[in-house]
């Protein structure tokens, strides 16, 4: 078996669908929700502000008015972050209600897809003192993100059986890295040579911004193509209605019996804290290297490229590290990586390139392993015919809808002026995930759930 083909059991064709969705969506999550839109969207809430952009050593005091509330520039975008997980925790369970209820899955998830991708090209237009547009574009991007997001991640478990889904999502989420590291490279070109293009910097990064919503509405057309709908499986009944009225009454019917997976919850409630201290460290790395260590765009881009690069070979070796000593335990040595990271990223010198790679590095080696074998676990624990119902839960704390981690990290640099202990307080996040997570029975929750055994777990 290559590197990245299709496992034998899993139908090839569905194989390519579901890795280059991972590949679509990549583009928007690297080009404008790690690397460019947070810092930019922080100079334009500058200039409104200030009348101009922050400096490391001159910094932006004056904060935004937000409906009486006293807002700092540098934190503006953490918060949108947060109100549009707080949305998604309304929001995308009825999504996940819906799409479990859905002959035609593959066709919810790309529309989804489609709606994430036009805000992201509409980002073109943010400029000036614009920040306003800037928010809801984000809001609206992550929002339709993580709406497609639960219906992809469900799809798993109709294409991969549960020794093959370890795997399908490893390389998935290798796929990903490798299509985010390509559009990526493009867009370091754009803003690197942005005076020999005869264009500023900020409509360097604004094309750019438009390239991600490009790839990632065009890509999607693969998984559209190769997917195929599939008819509900073992629903739960609900009586009266339509669609939606039924998605309701699956949904609370879930939320009432959840208690009765408790293995699926606590492994649900880990994933949350640990998750949300990844997502963290992804979204605000960006805003954390030019702000407060000095470094300018291009340092920035080339650090996330190197990155997406060892996270292409970090998933797939995480991917084999499971198959020879289990998913959880590689899931846990990834957790005790992630809390050395966040104290090594405290300790970091300003404008010292060479440790800021190094950390980078370290990121790239445990970023898509702990996630890949975190959605190919939690697939074992859900029961049948509620895949997508609880994807949805799941991906209330998947990344770009992080809400816990962003809110703390933007209070604790309003409260202090300094991103330094805001990133050393997300290893709380890694610790209280480990410890959750320790406690998780496997073969017990897979057992409650009513689905077949893997050979290791």
């Amino acid at each position: 078996m290559g590197l990245l083909s299709a496992p034998a059991a899993v139908d090839k064709r569905e194989y390519w669908g579901f890795c280059l969705y991972d590949w679509a969506n990549s583009g928007y999550v690297t080009t404008v929700a790690t690397v460019l839109f947070a810092p930019y969207l922080t100079s334009v809430a500058e200039t409104a502000a200030c009348g101009r952009v922050g400096t490391v050593k001159d910094p932006c005091h004056t904060n935004l008015q937000v409906l009486g509330l006293g807002i700092s520039p540098g934190s503006l975008a953490f918060y949108v972050v947060t109100v549009a997980t707080l949305a998604s925790a309304l929001f995308l369970p009825i999504v996940g209600a819906i799409a479990d209820r859905s002959p035609r899955k593959k066709v919810l998830m790309c529309a989804f897809a489609w709606s994430g991708a036009l805000a992201a090209c509409c980002m073109v237009f943010v400029s000036g003192g614009r920040w306003e547009l800037g928010a809801l574009l984000l809001f609206l991007g992550n929002l339709c993100l993580g709406s497609s997001m639960v219906v992809y991640d469900s799809i798993l478990v109709d294409i991969a059986g549960p020794d093959d889904r370890d795997d399908v999502s490893s390389r998935g989420w290798a796929f990903g890295y490798l299509g985010g590291f390509v559009l990526l490279a493009i867009n370091l070109g754009v803003v690197t040579a942005h005076d020999a293009l005869g264009l500023s910097q900020g409509t360097a990064v604004r094309l750019s911004l438009l390239s991600a919503g490009l790839w990632w509405g065009l890509f999607t057309f693969v998984p559209f193509v190769r997917l195929k709908n599939r008819p509900p499986a073992s629903v739960v009944p609900v009586r009266g209605g339509g669609l939606v009225r039924q998605s309701f009454g699956q949904l609370f019917a879930t939320l009432r019996h959840l208690k009765t997976y408790p293995m699926t919850l606590l492994f649900l409630v880990a994933y949350l804290f640990f998750n949300d201290g990844i997502q963290t460290v992804i979204s605000v790395s960006s805003t954390y290297g030019e702000k407060q260590l000095g470094f300018e765009t291009q340092v920035l881009i080339m650090t996330i490229l190197l990155v997406q690069f060892i996270a292409f070979f970090g998933a797939l070796a995480f991917g084999r590290f499971a198959r020879r000593y289990g998913t959880k335990r590689t899931i846990m040595s990834g957790l005790v990586i992630w809390m050395v990271i966040v104290v090594a990223g405290f300790l970091l010198p300003a404008r010292q390139i060479v440790p800021f790679l190094a950390m980078g590095a370290a990121i790239g080696i445990v970023l898509g392993g702990t996630q890949a074998l975190s959605r190919s676990a939690f697939s074992q624990l859900i029961p049948k015919g509620r895949e997508a119902e609880y994807f949805s839960l799941y991906q209330a704390g998947e990344r770009g809808t992080s809400w816990l981690g962003t809110l703390v990290f933007g209070l604790v640099h309003q409260l202090t002026g300094s991103y330094r202990p805001a990133i050393v307080a997300l290893g709380l996040f890694f610790l209280v995930g480990l410890i959750l997570l320790s406690r998780v029975d496997m073969r017990r929750g897979i057992a409650e759930a009513g689905n077949a055994q893997p050979t290791l777990i």
